[in-house]
């Protein structure tokens, strides 16, 4: 993790990063890789991006090569994606581009060359696992009381911290945290948007080698996020309200989580206002 290049978020094409990144997981997604190899084709393309001026054309390439090389590293060889079902993917019929195994052959050559070789780049998808183990504890507190279920408790705090994990990657400003602080954040905020106390612990200070103090910076951005997504999902929940006030569901509706989809049996924050007032002032870009 020391070694990791350094990124400088000097790329040409920033503007173009966010769609290039919704691809890649949108192909990982339907390829069904995991996790792992998802961070790393993200990184290696961010890596690529910021040392490259390159045209929005080749970044489909290069894209597809990094996911390539990420699959090869984490999963086992029958898990690698085929360039045929790449290709017939309809995220990538939509932009009229057939990719040929030659082409894809010399850009992964490029790539290693560009990487002298080593893709044993760690992102926050390789530490994550390991801090969740131990993300949950017998003298851990919900609402104040005591955990009567730690390994239901457990798997909710799970769909957070890849929640937060999977936003991590949407924003570059999170490559300038090493990625085992970004893990170990993830799994704090995950702890403070279910409310459990502390929100850090001795034991998960151990683990990680982080304290709050080194945390704060890069969860207060999580949480932000987190409350602009409680707001988005607000309204959406309203005009789902609106077209079904003629059903008995409205009762229902209220106490749905805002991130509902990914987490169905759990109700999140109602206050989450109380949990920023903690935090100083938003993190400046």
């Amino acid at each position: 993790e020391l070694k990791l290049p350094l990124y400088r978020a000097h790329s040409p094409q920033m503007g173009l990063r966010r769609y290039f990144i919704e691809l890649l997981t949108a192909l990982s997604n339907r390829c069904r890789l995991c996790p792992t190899a998802r961070h790393l084709a993200v990184y290696l393309l961010d890596l690529c991006m910021d040392r490259y001026d390159i045209t929005a054309r080749q970044l489909y390439s290069i894209a597809v090569a990094c996911l390539l090389l990420a699959s090869k590293f984490e999963e086992k060889e029958d898990k690698v994606p085929k360039l045929e079902h790449l290709n017939n993917l309809a995220c990538m019929c939509n932009v009229n581009l057939v990719l040929n195994k030659k082409d894809l052959l010399r850009m992964e050559m490029l790539l290693l060359e560009n990487f002298n070789w080593n893709l044993c780049l760690p992102t926050p998808a390789h530490y994550i696992d390991y801090y969740l183990y131990a993300s949950i504890g017998e003298n851990d507190l919900h609402n104040g009381w005591p955990i009567t279920s730690l390994t239901k408790i457990k798997a909710y705090l799970e769909k957070y911290a890849y929640y937060f994990l999977d936003f991590s990657v949407q924003d570059p400003t999170f490559l300038h945290f090493p990625p085992s602080l970004t893990a170990a954040a993830c799994v704090c905020a995950s702890r403070i948007c279910m409310q459990i106390s502390p929100a850090w612990t001795t034991e998960l200070e151990v683990l990680t080698f982080y304290s709050w103090e080194h945390l704060a910076q890069c969860i207060e951005m999580m949480l932000i996020y987190y409350g602009n997504d409680i707001k988005e999902a607000g309204n959406i929940k309203k005009q789902v309200t609106i077209q079904h006030q003629e059903q008995d569901v409205v009762g229902d509706l209220s106490h749905q989580a805002t991130t509902q989809v990914l987490f169905q049996h759990y109700r999140p924050l109602v206050q989450h206002s109380a949990t920023f007032s903690h935090f100083q002032s938003p993190v400046q870009d």
